[in-house]
């Protein structure tokens, strides 16, 4: 049994340690804001520097990800920047534990520019979800997750995006529709109605796209 005061002993360690860790999750949030807010540019040096004080110090990725879903503010757009860069050129399962997160925030996002890096790590997701290889990806993203990023993906394509946001987003949305029947005629639709004649970019994979769910349907009927 328990004493009283060892009782008010445990209970206050306690309460310092979930302050202390308040306290540094607190300072890491400044310290990363900071060193967003000195990046000039989305220049490859600038990426990778911030990138680098994060893969040195694997929990500022939390930081990152709330910062980047902090959607009032421009310093997400920067945010998005790095967290993209580490996502697809570093380590893509780090986002696997915030998936939950993401896959219910990207709805959320409004500037452009914090959009088309959230597409590409959606499209990476994508990609890692179906290869021939055995990943995390194939374990940790749910059906819950990919409704998620599929419903975000249609809205992309509906609403206005720059060129780059459409391509990845065509992307990911042809390789969840493999396993979703409806998904398939709706991207068609889009794809020959509209997007097609936005722009070269989109024509180009639009068309691309169109060809990869004809030779699906090839192959499934």
């Amino acid at each position: 049994m328990i004493t009283k005061p060892v009782f008010l002993y445990l209970y206050h360690q306690s309460y310092y340690q979930i302050n202390n860790l308040s306290i540094m999750s607190k300072t890491r949030l400044l310290f990363l804001t900071e060193q967003l807010n000195n990046m000039e540019n989305p220049r490859k040096e600038n990426r990778q520097r911030v990138a680098n004080l994060v893969i040195e110090n694997e929990k500022l990725f939390k930081e990152l990800v709330s910062i980047t879903f902090d959607v009032e503010n421009k310093v997400s757009i920067k945010a998005a920047w790095v967290l993209e860069w580490i996502c697809t050129r570093h380590y893509l399962k780090w986002i696997l534990p915030h998936l939950e997160e993401f896959s219910q925030k990207i709805s959320t996002l409004k500037f452009d520019s914090a959009i088309r890096p959230c597409a590409k790590i959606c499209e990476h997701l994508a990609i890692a979800y179906y290869s021939k290889n055995e990943n995390k990806v194939k374990e940790k993203l749910t059906k819950t997750h990919i409704d998620a990023i599929i419903a975000t993906g249609f809205d992309w394509l509906i609403t206005p995006q720059k060129i780059a946001v459409r391509a990845y987003t065509m992307t990911f949305l042809y390789l969840f529709g493999t396993e979703n029947d409806w998904i398939h005629p709706e991207l068609k639709y889009l794809i020959t109605t509209k997007i097609i004649d936005e722009s070269k970019g989109c024509k180009a994979r639009g068309s691309f796209i169109l060809k990869q769910i004809e030779k699906h349907q090839k192959l499934n009927s």
